[in-house]
């Protein structure tokens, strides 16, 4: 097996199945497996942990200059802006069905 090393693409391609997985809540919850049989409070707390998993992901950065932490929080990288707003949609999901 072959470890990718860390890098702002591999760290951010690590949160690409949370940005899917709040989208595809926000189309249409009741045809999204992962939700299946849960309740609107289940879903919203998936919803939530998914929206906590790319907020820490885009706060990654290095806290000095020997640490070798990629800075995903000041890196300028496409993959970002879908991040953000997978945490936006989440948000108002969960605001819109509370």
């Amino acid at each position: 097996m072959t470890i990718e090393p860390n890098t702002v693409t591999s760290i951010l391609s690590a949160g690409s199945d949370s940005v899917t997985l709040i989208n595809s809540i926000n189309t249409d919850a009741s045809s999204e497996d992962a939700v299946d049989g849960m309740t609107q409070a289940e879903i919203n707390e998936v919803v939530q942990r998914n929206v906590d998993h790319l907020e820490i992901i885009l706060a990654y950065a290095p806290v000095d200059e020997d640490d070798d932490t990629p800075d995903v929080a000041g890196a300028a990288d496409s993959k970002k802006t879908t991040h953000v707003a997978a945490i936006a949609t989440g948000k108002a999901y969960i605001a819109a069905n509370s």
